[in-house]
């Protein structure tokens, strides 16, 4: 078993194989399957402050053992027994609350990756065009880069094998220059402006998966900080960020946790933390079988005196809401954006013998005026099509559709109400920007159209791109022009996407600017990328205004006492 973590999982796109699954003929095995569970789990969650099972004469899990194996030996069709129990597990915890589940042993492994920050590999991001694996670039030092690799070269080999065709896998490229730190792996790969092919053989290294996509300074006085996720590294990552914003000068920063699910609930705490006084409540849990657990900062903050807004949105979940609703709490930030998705669960991860792991929610999460942030959930409730409710009921565009029962009125430190149950609801409320709501922008948006166009654009101009000397450059100086909107919106036809002239005149501004992002980002990083997409962007207006001319409420709080 390895070691146990509370973690907060992401803000409820977990998949889910059972929901939509037809009656199958092994129905009656698969509910046997169901009975064993208890077995199995007790046997393999070691654990007993994760999972007790208690058994009793009537649940004699010899008796389970026998029925499965009687199953097994005796049914007209041949049964496979380890997914018999996979679907058994998933069906169980499926019935408790949305955010238990089940991980195979190759989820569990892809969700670890993330958490950890860190793989071993080679160091490419590469897209597959035209049956082609092309390398969209390297990472700056890592260990592709340094044994030569250049940004458009074409993977045509990988040990000897080619791997060019309409079989070509995106996953399978993965699992072949995956590998530990210090193996080898040789790749062929072709350059058109060479126009011959060059073997090269890469060491494989530990490759970061960074948590942070962007920080720069947005003037003088104001910077910016984006988290993905908290993952292992964030904490880390993001205090460097901050503190390399605060010797640019930095006095106040914009944080943006917006499509932030969450991740590890310390690594909230932590960041959380830092912009508080000691012994300040940050959050408390609470479980029927884990009592009551409160987290409290041990020290004044780093960042005590920054000025502070945070940028949440219906997609800001678990993790995020627990720095939002801390601070919130404590008259310590400006909440600019729309009510969070309403994540208050915790979860313990228990990994199995096999590789296998569950999250288990042991408790729930509480702000420090006692929020419980948790929307509800049950069989009469579209839990995971929460977008198109709020959606209908107006609440993405207007505030005043946002309505909270006085039952779930709070009160922050400096007396200002706030609300509990369905996640946290900003200060400061920005409407969903209308374009968003443009079947040609989301069309795009879910299609590989535009990766593809800035690959083949930057491909086919790296020369010219080179005159660029920066990011900010490259910012000020780039143009996406009518003949490259065009070229995109041919390329949008040819895949069946509608486009339609009305529509075209209202968000052709937010197609230039992806373009324009995405080819940023290929020739830069995400940091390039966010410095073109927020030019453009109302939330982070709003947010910029409000950091610029007045960051009330953001006291310092007083500090917290133990209750």
């Amino acid at each position: 078993m390895k070691d146990e973590r509370i973690i907060t999982t992401e803000n409820g796109e977990l998949k889910s194989e059972n929901n939509s699954r037809t009656p199958s003929p092994l129905q009656p095995i698969f509910y046997a399957g169901v009975l064993i569970i208890g077995m199995f789990i007790g046997t393999n969650l070691g654990d007993k402050n994760i999972l007790q099972v208690k058994t009793t004469r009537e649940e004699n899990p010899n008796k389970l053992v026998s029925l499965i194996d009687y199953i097994e030996d005796n049914y007209v069709d041949s049964v496979d027994k380890r997914k018999l129990i996979d679907d058994a597990i998933r069906s169980v915890l499926e019935n408790l609350d949305p955010h238990s589940y089940y991980m195979t042993a190759e989820e569990t492994a892809d969700e670890q990756e993330k958490m950890q920050g860190k793989f071993g590999g080679v160091g490419v991001e590469f897209i597959i065009l035209r049956d082609t694996l092309m390398v969209v670039k390297t990472v700056d030092d890592g260990p592709a880069m340094i044994a030569g690799v250049q940004d458009g070269d074409r993977i045509i080999k990988i040990e000897g094998a080619e791997i060019s065709g309409k079989t070509l896998k995106s996953d399978k490229v993965q699992s072949m220059l995956k590998g530990e730190p210090g193996t080898d792996v040789n790749i062929t790969v072709y350059r058109p402006y060479e126009g011959g092919t060059k073997d090269i053989r890469i060491k494989r290294g530990s490759i970061p998966i960074e948590s942070l996509q962007a920080s720069f300074m947005v003037n003088d006085t104001v910077g910016y900080i984006k988290l993905d996720r908290f993952a292992l590294t964030t904490y880390s990552e993001f205090m460097k960020a901050a503190s390399q914003l605060e010797v640019q000068g930095c006095k106040k920063i914009i944080f943006d946790l917006r499509g932030n699910g969450g991740g590890l609930m310390d690594q909230a705490t932590k960041i959380a933390a830092e912009f508080l006084p000691d012994n300040t409540r940050i959050l408390y849990t609470e479980g029927l079988h884990n009592g009551k657990d409160e987290v409290f900062t041990d020290k004044d903050g780093k960042f005590l005196k920054m000025g502070l807004v945070v940028l949440i949105d219906q997609n800001s979940a678990s993790a995020s809401e627990i720095v939002a609703g801390a601070l919130q709490d404590w008259d310590r930030s400006v909440t600019v954006g729309r009510r969070s998705f309403g994540k208050g669960l915790v979860q313990h991860e228990m990994e199995m013998a096999d590789r296998s792991a569950l999250r288990l929610t042991v408790a729930r999460y509480y702000t420090p005026s006692g929020r419980c942030v948790q929307k509800p959930y049950g069989d009469s409730i579209a839990y995971h099509d929460d977008f198109h409710q709020r959606l209908v009921r107006g609440e993405l565009t207007v505030a005043d559709s946002v309505h909270f029962p006085d039952s779930l009125k709070y009160k922050t430190a400096g007396g200002r109400t706030v609300y509990g149950a369905g996640g946290i609801m900003p200060d400061v409320f920005v409407p969903l920007d209308s374009v968003y709501f443009s079947g040609l922008l989301s069309d795009l948006a879910y299609s590989s159209i535009i990766r593809d166009y800035a690959f083949n654009y930057i491909d086919a101009n790296r020369k010219e791109l080179k005159k660029f000397k920066s990011v900010d450059d490259f910012v000020a100086g780039f143009v996406v022009t009518e003949s490259m909107l065009n070229a995109v919106l041919a390329m949008a036809q040819k895949e069946k996407i509608d486009v339609k002239r009305s529509v075209l005149v209202k968000v052709s501004g937010q197609i230039k600017a992806r373009i324009k992002a995405q080819i940023a980002r290929n020739l830069y990083d995400d940091t390039a990328m966010y410095k073109v997409l927020l030019q453009s962007d109302q939330d982070f207006k709003k947010a910029q205004q409000i950091a610029t001319q007045g960051m009330q409420p953001a006291a310092t709080p007083t500090k917290g006492k133990k209750k």
